[in-house]
C-alpha cells in the first residue's frame, strides 16, 4: 500500500508532542523532592520547637522550590543544609543578626569602605550574608538590588536562594554526601562555633527525613 505523504508530517508532529510531554514529565520529576524529603513547616517546627512560626511556612515553600534547582535533593544534602540553617538562624527564629554590626565597621575585606557599612551590611539571611561586597555580589546573582536595599536579604525566599547559591559555590553538597558535618561547619562558620548544636540538629533532621519516618 502506498504511503500517504500527508500522513508523514502529521505523524512527526504527534511524535514531537509525545516527546515534549515526556520531557515535561521528566523535568517535573527532577524538580520535585522525593515524598520523604518534602520540606514542610511542620518538620521545621519539629526540628526547632522554639522557632518563629511566621518564618516556617515561607521558608519551607522556598526550600521546596529551590532545593531541586541547586541539586540539594538527597537525604544527606537536605539534612545537612537544614542542620546548618537551623543553627545559623537561631533555630529558625531570625533571618537577621542580633548584633548591631558595628564590629564589621571598616572591614575592607568585606567591602565596608564607607562609614556605617558595618551596621548597614550586617549578617542577614540563612547563612548570614555580611559586608557590602557580598551584598553587591549576591545581589547580582539573584538580580536584586541588595547593596541598595540590604534588608531584602532577610526575606525568606531571597534568604533561601542566597543560601543555596552559597552552598553550591562552596561545594558543600560534596561534603554532605560524605556526611562530613565538620567540613561543612568550617566552610560556613569559618571555624567550629556551635558544632555540637549543629550535630544535634543534624541528628534530628536525619530522623525526620528518613524514609521510615514518613510512611
Amino acid at each position: 500500500m502506498a504511503t500517504n505523504p500527508l500522513q508523514e508530517p502529521l505523524k512527526s508532529l504527534a511524535d514531537q508532542a509525545i516527546d515534549a510531554a515526556k520531557n515535561e514529565a521528566t523535568q517535573a520529576l527532577a524538580n520535585t523532592l522525593a515524598p520523604h524529603l518534602q520540606v514542610t513547616a511542620a518538620k521545621l517546627r519539629t526540628m526547632c520547637p522554639t522557632s518563629k512560626k511566621s518564618l516556617l511556612e515561607p521558608l519551607a515553600q522556598a526550600m521546596q522550590e529551590l532545593f531541586p534547582k541547586y541539586g540539594i535533593t538527597s537525604y544527606l544534602r537536605i539534612c545537612h543544609f537544614l542542620a546548618q540553617a537551623a543553627h545559623e538562624t537561631d533555630s529558625f527564629r531570625t533571618l537577621t543578626e542580633y548584633a548591631s554590626g558595628k564590629r564589621y565597621e571598616g572591614r575592607k575585606d568585606l567591602g565596608n569602605i564607607h562609614k556605617g557599612d558595618g551596621v548597614r551590611y550586617k549578617g542577614r539571611g540563612i547563612f548570614q550574608l555580611t559586608g557590602r561586597a557580598n551584598y553587591r555580589r549576591f545581589g547580582k546573582l539573584v538580580q536584586t538590588p541588595l547593596e541598595e536595599q540590604p534588608e531584602l536579604a532577610a526575606t525568606p525566599h531571597l534568604s533561601t536562594q542566597i543560601a543555596c547559591i552559597y552552598w553550591t559555590d562552596k561545594k558543600l553538597s560534596g561534603y554532605a554526601d560524605k556526611d562530613d558535618v565538620k567540613k561543612i561547619t568550617k566552610r560556613i562558620n569559618g571555624g567550629y562555633n556551635g558544632l555540637q548544636d549543629r550535630k544535634n540538629k543534624l541528628a534530628i533532621a536525619k530522623r525526620l527525613f528518613a524514609p521510615a519516618a514518613n510512611k
